[in-house]
């Protein structure tokens, strides 16, 4: 096959594996990007998300990741859930209503390379989906995908931000999309405003360390700092606010992968079912769950978190 016919064979393969956008991007050191995160770093802004620091160098040059890399090919899997939660209930992110996007994700990356092998020849590629040091949303605005938000999401024009993202890295040479360079949140400032911890700053910087998603699942203490308290808007894992306001979701529509059907008790819990379970059912019901990052212990504590007083 030629440049082109490969090319277009990818896409097939991603469209067919169930992914709903596929763009690629030469592989390159991210200069501007390293500066940013350096940036971020030294202020903090990872709170106790030591991990952020390490490999440093492989998450801005994919050369470090695949030696010989040439194309970065980035895909997107929308799950935007059908259905909500019960009014009242302690609230769950939407990427979190269904089976651990990890798991569903990885095999489709797998796949995807397996077929590339069988019809373009042997090649070095890796894919990766949220857990290696890989810019994801840095790859995905090179390849032409959406823009980055001022609430730090990617956003596609069409489809809003409810997305995962996924990078698969080869060493060969492909037809490579134009960058997306154009901005459409203009003076909008929803997600700014709306933030219920002010962790969106200027200039598209998010303070991890500040948001209800860190608080709710990456901080891994006994306590939330009691100067949170009141701010958490009835989130128990996860945050959507500041994508739930952006105007480009009005856009977004139900996932149609079925992995990404929502749990059964995620949208039947009300507090008092939540605030019920064993660390057994939760075990049992969530095995295969985000939720389970945060484990029993977490969501007790955040349980105990949200209630007044």
């Amino acid at each position: 096959m030629n440049l082109s016919e490969t090319t277009q064979f990818i896409r097939s393969l991603a469209s067919s594996a169930g992914f709903d956008h596929c763009g690629i991007a030469a592989a390159v050191p991210l200069d501007e990007d390293a500066r940013k995160l350096e940036a971020w770093l030294h202020q903090g802004m990872h709170g106790s998300m030591h991990y952020m620091e390490k490999h440093f160098d492989l998450r801005v040059n994919p050369y470090k990741l695949l030696p010989g890399a040439r194309s970065v090919i980035s895909l997107l899997i929308n799950y935007y859930p059908a259905a909500r939660q019960p009014e009242g209930s302690p609230k769950v992110s939407k990427y979190a209503y269904s089976k651990d996007y990890h798991e569903v994700i990885r095999p489709k990356l797998n796949a995807i390379i397996l077929q590339m092998k069988e019809k373009i020849g042997d090649f070095q590629g890796r894919g990766f989906v949220d857990s290696a040091p890989v810019l994801e949303r840095s790859w995905a605005v090179r390849s032409g995908l959406g823009w980055v938000g001022k609430n730090g999401n990617l956003i596609h024009k069409k489809q809003g931000s409810y997305f995962f993202i996924a990078t698969l890295i080869v060493d060969f040479e492909l037809e490579y999309d134009a960058p997306h360079t154009q901005d459409f949140c203009g003076t909008c400032t929803r997600c700014i405003d709306a933030c219920p911890t002010q962790a969106i700053h200027d200039n598209k910087v998010v303070d991890g360390s500040q948001c209800i998603s860190y608080f709710t699942i990456e901080l891994k203490e006994l306590l939330i700092p009691e100067k949170m308290k009141g701010k958490f808007d009835n989130w128990m894992f996860g945050c959507d606010t500041c994508q739930d306001v952006c105007p480009w979701n009005h856009f977004s529509k139900p996932a149609t992968e079925p992995a990404f059907s929502a749990i059964p008790e995620i949208l039947q819990f009300n507090t008092k079912d939540w605030e019920g379970i064993t660390e057994e059912g939760f075990k049992k019901i969530f095995s295969d769950s985000p939720l389970k990052r945060a484990k029993y212990q977490g969501i007790r504590r955040n349980l105990v978190f949200l209630k007044p007083g």
